[in-house]
């Protein structure tokens, strides 16, 4: 992160903690496998509950960490906006006319371009029928020739019948054929990630907060409040530090997915050369575990848990992991739950 700033900006409001930044998104990713949850709507995509985009939501945990680790800072999100001058809305109100002004040009040159290649295909069509129809009628008189001549029989001539075109290779067989490769075809969308490096309407000197401590004294946030947060917080920072990826878990009954990376696998062998075998981002495999966190060592469990977590579990062909928080120690225990038959 060398040629970026020194820490990433997390954007607060109403304590939760968003990333707005193409390039922080893939650091975070990238380089310290911290995923979140997209939460924005991307244009042109109807399935919005499917295609998601910016901003980033975080997991209170993954912000923590974060911020105890120096990566990121807090940033109080609605003090960083400021009220803008006169001149900043006149300027603001002119990029924006132009912006529509190119977005509508844009918009009628892919019509036109649209229109243009509708046209071209069916004129395509129409050439295809009309040499089709020649190469036709030079066969028939061929056949003809022959048969004045006296060269070849009647049976005979029709096996020197040249090819027509829908036979001729190399030519697409009907206008079908040619616009279905025209609709296989694909297509680039650009759309700009990142926003300006400045913006005259927001400012986030006065409201960043390097500490957990400093956010929680200013009262943009809170977390952790209490020993199950701690609790939560601790077993996600163990778990992260053995270099595995960490999502939510509630879907399948826990409090986190682990997703183990290349690092969770080196207790097996020196495999550093084929880590990138071994990379567990969400995004190119399933979850092995799900994780409970227990709050204390002297928490009790009570049998029929232990049988649903298990249970549930195995169905999703994955492990129940149980994490057990010492808070006067700061270690974690683990127990993996797995259903078995007996008979």
């Amino acid at each position: 992160m060398s040629e970026r700033r020194s820490a990433i900006e997390l954007r607060v409001s109403n304590k939760k903690a968003y990333v707005w930044d193409l390039d922080d998104l893939s650091v975070l990713r990238s380089e310290h496998h911290i995923c979140g949850v997209l939460s924005g709507t991307l244009p042109h995509v109807s399935q919005q509950n499917v295609f998601l985009g910016l901003p980033l939501i975080l997991l209170p945990e993954e912000v923590v960490l974060l911020v105890e680790n120096k990566i990121a800072v807090l940033v109080d999100d609605p003090t960083a906006h400021v009220t803008p001058s006169h001149d900043s809305l006149v300027q603001w109100n002119t990029e924006r006319i132009a912006s529509i002004r190119t977005q509508l040009t844009a918009a009628e040159n892919e019509a036109n371009d649209k229109k243009e290649k509708a046209m071209s295909r069916s004129m395509t069509a129409d050439a295809m029928k009309k040499r089709k129809e020649r190469e036709e009628k030079r066969a028939a008189a061929a056949r003809l020739k022959a048969m004045a001549e006296g060269e070849v029989g009647n049976e005979e001539a029709t096996l020197f019948t040249p090819p027509t075109a829908d036979e001729s290779p190399g030519l697409p067989s009907s206008s079908t054929d040619s616009d279905a490769k025209v609709l296989q075809q694909q297509h680039t969308v650009t759309v700009q990630g990142s926003s300006p490096a400045s913006l005259g309407w927001y400012s986030s000197e006065g409201c960043r907060y390097s500490s957990i401590t400093e956010a929680r004294e200013a009262g943009i946030w809170s977390y952790p409040d209490n020993l199950h947060e701690r609790a939560k917080c601790g077993v996600f920072r163990d778990l992260w530090d053995k270099g595995n990826f960490m999502g939510g878990g509630i879907r399948f009954g826990g409090d986190f997915l682990v997703y183990p990376g290349a690092s969770s696998f080196l207790r097996y062998g020196p495999i550093e050369e084929y880590s990138s075998l071994f990379s567990g981002d969400p995004l190119r495999y399933h979850s092995h575990f799900v994780a409970s966190v227990i709050d204390s060592p002297l928490s009790t469990i009570h049998p029929m848990e232990v049988v649903a977590h298990g249970r549930l579990g195995t169905a999703t062909k994955k492990s129940h992991l149980l994490c057990g928080w010492d808070d006067e120690k700061r270690e974690v225990s683990y127990y993996s739950i797995e259903w078995a038959g007996f008979g």
